[in-house]
């Protein structure tokens, strides 16, 4: 009976996980940049709703008094200390799926090296050259990037 394979499809796990580790690193970096943007953003959300609330308080100390619960008796206050907890918190999740995202595409650039005999074809340089050779009264050296 003839294999139920069809184009496109993988002949072996192996070449499937390859094609995944080669192209997923690339994904993985861009989320890297993209979750580490989206965390600076909210970061910066989170700074402006905390000046905010400490302009209040600068204005009028009465204004950032707690209430026996623990929150500030002025509303807009509550409303900004509030704001920069959520933004905050965002912030966090963010900054952490982008340091996940790193781990990940570390993982699989190291992973993707052992596919290829000398190392994968779009890692964008190959190792340093240097040279050196006797020139006159000292030496020439000499430093080469191939990319």
């Amino acid at each position: 009976m003839a294999s139920a394979q069809g184009p496109g499809v993988p002949r072996d796990r192996a070449s499937w996980t390859r094609g995944v580790i080669h192209y997923g690193k690339w994904v993985t970096a861009g989320a890297t940049v993209g979750l580490t943007v989206l965390g600076a953003n909210e970061h910066r959300r989170s700074a402006r709703a905390w000046d905010r609330l400490l302009a209040i308080c600068q204005a009028n100390s009465a204004d950032c008094m707690t209430g026996s619960d623990g929150r500030y008796v002025n509303a807009t206050a509550e409303y900004h200390y509030q704001l920069a907890l959520y933004y905050d918190r965002r912030a966090n999740r963010r900054l952490l799926g982008g340091q996940l995202s790193l781990l990940a595409t570390a993982a699989m650039f190291i992973a993707d090296l052992r596919h290829e005999k000398n190392g994968p074809e779009n890692i964008p340089f190959a190792p340093l050259e240097v040279t050196a050779s006797p020139a006159g009264d000292g030496a020439r050296v000499g430093l080469r990037f191939t990319f």
